[in-house]
This record gives structure tokens, sequence and C-alpha cells, in this order.
């Protein structure tokens, strides 16, 4: 079995949204519940919880908007930035706390802990943008991660691969100049947020560095499954990455209330395995997987559970 590692703390589940807000505590109570259950549970290496050192999440965001996030939230405020984003006063707590551990997570696989980790943490990340919160995300988790396995361990390639049924904008943002972060998409298209088209490639010396794959409406295993073997799989050979994070999203299940595609659980262990055989050849067998979307809570539980029974089997 190969060692896995996952974060997971019941305070991720204090950041509470309005009633009949998609993106609510129970999300991580299913996963983790489920988990539980399987024979592989008290193998996996725990990885707490920790609020960061604000110089990290400063490699992403704005140091004006870090405080206005802190100001606003715990000032009592209902939403953040946009009607999306729900908050409550402990959001912004939680929020550095998923940061913080998804960080840790970082120091657990650079470390040689675990080969691959899994961070059921909320809120998600990808949508959040510099300056601005959007679509449940308050602070870019992944996005984060990736400059600080660069900042502290010296990571010169770094791929991040997001199947989220909606496109990680702020994450694309955040890099769509850098060559040495290739962010690749997955997405239904068109749709929320409205970027992702196959034109936007980057720019700069980062220009080639950004993959869309805009995903019609009703497209299921197969059409998903070709996209990986025809696009995702030869970048990512290409670019020979040191270590791959998954922005990973549960919404493009075939059961979720927030998108028309069709995807069934195992497609997401079939991802994963893919994504295993990249990482064996060049980044040392590193993956990390972050939570972001996923809303129907059987769906994004089993789903969950596939991605971490590849990482296991390994």
């Amino acid at each position: 079995m190969a060692k896995t590692a996952y974060l997971f703390d019941p305070v991720y589940m204090e950041h509470r949204t309005e009633w009949g807000h998609p993106e609510r505590p129970e999300r991580l109570a299913a996963i983790d519940e489920l988990l539980r259950k399987q024979p592989y549970f008290t193998e996996l290496v725990r990885v707490e919880k920790m609020i960061p050192d604000i110089k990290y999440i400063e490699m992403i965001h704005d140091p004006d908007y870090i405080a206005r996030a802190k100001r606003e939230i715990e000032g009592g405020d209902s939403y953040f930035d946009s009607m999306d984003t729900s908050v409550c006063a402990r959001s912004y707590e939680v929020a550095l706390y998923a940061v913080g551990g998804c960080l840790n997570m970082c120091d657990c696989i650079m470390k040689g802990r675990a080969r691959y980790g899994f961070c059921a943490v909320r809120p998600p990340g990808h949508h959040a943008e510099r300056n601005y919160a959007a679509g449940f995300c308050i602070f870019n988790n992944v996005a984060i991660s990736a400059r600080y396995v660069q900042e502290k361990y010296g990571i010169e390639r770094v791929a991040i691969v997001d199947w989220d049924v909606h496109h990680g904008n702020g994450t694309q943002h955040s890099f769509e100049g850098d060559e040495s972060i290739y962010y690749m998409s997955l997405h239904q298209y068109p749709y929320y947020p409205g970027t992702g088209s196959d034109s936007e490639k980057g720019f700069g010396s980062g220009k080639g560095y950004t993959l869309n794959l805009p995903m019609r409406m009703g497209s299921g295993d197969e059409e998903y499954i070709q996209a990986f073997e025809d696009f995702i799989i030869p970048e990512l050979e290409q670019f020979e990455p040191q270590i791959i994070f998954i922005s990973a999203g549960f919404d493009a299940h075939a059961n979720d209330p927030l998108s028309a595609i069709d995807l069934g659980s195992d497609t997401f262990y079939k991802f994963t395995k893919l994504l295993q055989d990249v990482a064996r050849s060049y980044a040392d067998n590193r993956i990390i997987a972050v939570l972001e979307g996923g809303y129907d809570l059987e769906a994004l539980a089993d789903s969950v559970e596939r991605v971490i029974q590849a990482f296991v089997e390994e």
C-alpha cells in the first residue's frame, strides 16, 4: 500500500454558509464518514490544520485583500465580495486553516512522509482572485500551495490539473504569465465563471503553459477520458512536472445538482491512475489533491473515496 496522507479537521465545518447553500459543512462530514469505513483508513498519514504565516498567502493574494477579508468577515458580513460567497464570523479563520493545512500537506509530501495526499478542506479556492472572492472561494488553496513548494523546496516545474466542472479562473490568472507552473483545466463551457475558452493559453513567458479543454454540456466518461489521454497526459509528459496538484472538484459527477456533465465516480479513479503514471515518471510519485466542488453528498463521498483508493493501492 502506497503511503497516502489525509487532511481533515472538524474546524473546516465551522465555515457556515447560508441555509440552502450548496457549499455546506455536510460535504466534509460525508467524505470523512465514508473514508472511516474503509480498511485502509487507519493506515492514512494524518496531516494537521495550521494557521499559516500570512506571507505565504501574500504570494497569491494582495495584502489589502487579506486585510479586507479579515475585517469584513469577522465584522459580521454575510457575504464577501459576491452573493455566491456566503460567510459567517469564523469563515476567515477557517479559510486560514484551510491554507495552512494544505501547506502542512506540502511539507508531508515533500519530506517523503507520504507519496500522495488528499486535502478535505473548505472553503474551496480555485475561483479566488488576487483581489476578489468568488464562487464560494476566499483564498486560493492550490495556487498558494503551488507557489509554496517552489519557494520552500526549490521545485522548478509544477503542474495543476483542475477537473472541477467550473473553470478555475483564479488559479489560471495567478500563473498565466509563468512558465514554471502549468495550469490545465477541463470544465463545462460555457458556464460559470465564463472564463476558460481554448484560446486562453497564457501570455508572455507563460504562453503555452495554460491548457483549457472546454467540455460541452452532456459530456461523459468517454469524452473526459479521451481529453485526458489526448491532451492532458501528453502535455504533462512534455512538461515533466516535479509535483502534480489536483484541483479536485467532483461537481462534474452525473448526480451533481450544479452541472450538466455526466461522469461516474469510477472516472475520477481513472483520472488519478493516469496522473499517477506521470508522477511515477517525473514527479517522484508526488501528487496532492485539494477539494474544490462537489455538491451531491453521496456522489462526492464516493468519488473522493475512489481517488484515495487509487492512491493507496499503488
